[in-house]
């Protein structure tokens, strides 16, 4: 069966089913729908290729995240959406550092995970996230998920 064959209600609906987690899995990478999916104002979310997952503890440590409201992309996929993406507008505003950072945020990878991954403590990833969330001129709302939006406008070419 294919990812088009599934019939049915869609639960990938914020509007209609705000608190469904969603990992998408697929054996192809379809750009527009990953764009669909991580551009709904919800957490947990993920979208991952089947061929490419190896590691059971890997696959259980993404279902979890996503359960918890957080976001896994395949790097395949972040390449793919990133390959489509408009030239930066409101990424110029962004550091190295914090492209890095919200590179690695887009990858699905925790705070602690980044600063394992860059070799810095978890205070300055914290000050670079926020740093990010200002820059993109993300505030805090209790409807949003500023890291969620910060991603899709990182995967949206600053759009």
């Amino acid at each position: 069966m294919s990812d088009s064959d599934v019939q049915g209600p869609d639960v990938a609906d914020p509007e209609h089913h705000p608190a469904t987690a969603v990992l998408l899995l697929s054996q192809h990478v379809q750009v527009g729908g990953a764009l669909d999916l991580f551009t709904a104002d919800a957490g947990g979310l993920g979208y991952l290729l089947k061929d490419r997952i190896i590691e059971i503890d890997d696959f259980l440590a993404s279902i979890r995240r996503i359960a918890a409201g957080g976001s896994v992309l395949d790097p395949i996929v972040i390449r793919a959406l990133v390959e489509r993406r408009a030239p930066a507008s409101a990424l110029a505003a962004l550091s190295e550092r914090e492209r890095d950072v919200l590179g690695l945020m887009a990858q699905g990878l925790s705070n602690t995970a980044i600063a394992a991954r860059l070799v810095v403590g978890l205070r300055t990833v914290e000050t670079h996230v926020a740093s990010v969330f200002t820059r993109l001129g993300l505030l805090p709302t209790p409807d949003e998920h500023r890291r969620v939006r910060a991603v899709v406008t990182y995967l949206n070419g600053g759009d």
